[in-house]
């Protein structure tokens, strides 16, 4: 399969955001609310001055319904009662009916996101942006674009989603949204940039998103720590472990302090993986037999089989290949009930790397190519597309079908250097390198080596 091709980021996609303190042009949902009064007050009869009675002058209503000013929740609660109307339709345009529908829709929607029903959850998101276009509520706008941005990601759609987010970012731009609000739009931005291999602007923007969230000086701990669990994946991405490591403990602390067992059992998760990055294997089992335990208990068996193929390659680097191959299978079982095709390929990979350290050749190419076939398309995947790929290049290798393992390599490469990784590129340059090696061609092996070793120098552990 071919590495789906890099895009880079919207030069603006970096640029910094707007805080809720800074100065503010009126916007268009003002404006909205000026033609509201003015069409509300012409249907009743009403002056100008009839409207505001004692309480405002006429000059005032005219500034309201010109968009030169916005009046307070209060005003319009006045007002809206002067005019007989709903308050929420006349300040937001949507009366308080349907609101209430339109905000059970994204709270189902947002539960199916929860259950890992994304598809179903993408449908629900649609048709509630269908309902929400006619209100011209902004805030109804971007907790549905967010949403669907979500979903869609998970789904392996994260292009789509870095769209609908952009989108979601101008409008939360307004001043009715606060800097948490802005806050969550860039890690969400910073997750999907982190799905298409863009680390260094994935890290970026989530750098960004905790500044909002940490200066907003409003109730975000959960936001906090998802940032910092995201951001500790993008600095495991180059090596940098120490600063990995740092945001997996911030983010522990927090998730600790709220007694949220999801978010510490998704923060044992990533410190799992730090520590099994770093060679602290008996660490790292703890903390991924504790996430597990938690997710058991929250009854998230999707949870559970990522958790099982963690535990398997941890078995593995333990000198513990059968109890690697049990929990890798029952990963797949797992993946497979769940109907994900990612999941289940990582389960074959991890297999196809077993198969591969206990020279059962065969074993390792038919899991290898299996997971390469279920990840295709997959452009949010990168890491396993070219690991999948080494695994089959070293079991052809190993069988003397050097021309495929070339190929293999070769392939294993082209989707590293989309990843900007020297790190995994060095991995491919060391296969091409026993490749070489292996047709006699000792002058292109020391140069392949030579290139993994001059790589893995700029690294640091």
């Amino acid at each position: 399969m071919d590495a789906a091709p890099h895009r880079p980021a919207q030069d603006d996609e970096l640029a910094p955001v707007a805080t809720a303190t800074a100065a503010t042009t009126p916007s268009a949902p003002t404006s909205r609310l000026g033609d509201r009064l003015r069409s509300l007050r012409l249907a009743a009869g009403l002056t100008q001055t009839q409207v505001g009675g004692e309480r405002f002058s006429k000059e005032y209503i005219s500034q309201i319904e010109r968009g030169k000013t916005r009046p307070t929740d209060e005003a319009i609660a006045w007002l809206a009662t002067r005019l007989d109307v709903d308050a929420a339709f006349l300040g937001g345009g949507v009366s308080t009916d349907v609101r209430g529908r339109i905000e059970a829709q994204l709270a189902r929607a947002e539960a199916l996101t929860a259950s890992h029903r994304y598809g179903e959850a993408v449908e629900l998101f649609v048709t509630a942006r269908r309902d929400i276009g006619a209100t011209g509520s902004a805030e109804l706008e971007v907790r549905a674009l967010s949403g669907e941005a979500w979903a869609l990601a998970q789904e392996g759609h994260a292009r789509e989603s870095v769209e609908l987010l952009q989108v979601a970012r101008e409008l939360a731009e307004g001043p009715q949204f606060s800097d948490v609000d802005r806050a969550d739009i860039l890690f969400r931005l910073g997750v999907c940039r982190y799905k298409l291999a863009s680390v260094a602007i994935a890290v970026a923007l989530l750098d960004q998103a905790l500044v909002l969230a940490d200066a907003s000086g409003l109730p975000c701990d959960l936001l906090r720590a998802d940032i910092l669990g995201w951001r500790s994946r993008g600095r495991r991405r180059p090596r940098d472990f120490d600063a990995a490591r740092e945001d997996v403990e911030a983010a522990l602390e927090l998730a600790q302090g709220m007694d949220d067992r999801r978010v510490v059992a998704n923060t044992y998760f990533q410190a799992s993986l730090v520590a099994e990055r770093t060679g602290h294997w008996a660490v790292s089992r703890t903390y991924a037999e504790q996430a597990k335990a938690l997710y058991e208990e929250l009854e998230d068996e999707r949870n559970v089989g990522r958790l099982m193929l963690n535990l398997g390659g941890l078995h593995l680097l333990l000198g513990k290949p059968q109890e690697a191959i049990d929990h890798l299978e029952a990963s797949f079982a797992l993946a497979v009930e769940a109907e994900s095709k990612p999941d289940a390929a990582q389960a074959l990979g991890g297999l196809a790397t077993v198969h591969l350290q206990l020279e059962d050749y065969d074993a390792a190419d038919v899991n290898a190519r299996k997971a390469l076939q279920l990840l295709e398309g997959r452009e949010d995947f990168p890491d396993e597309v070219g690991q999948s790929y080494l695994v089959l290049g070293r079991a052809l290798l190993e069988r003397g079908r050097l021309d495929e393992a070339e190929k293999s390599f070769e392939a294993a490469d082209a989707v590293f250097e989309q990843m900007a990784s020297v790190g995994h590129r060095a991995g491919a340059w060391v296969a091409l390198g026993d490749l070489a090696s292996r047709r006699g061609d000792d002058g292109e092996a020391a140069r392949r080596y030579r290139s993994a070793a001059e790589a893995l120098q700029d690294i640091r552990f």
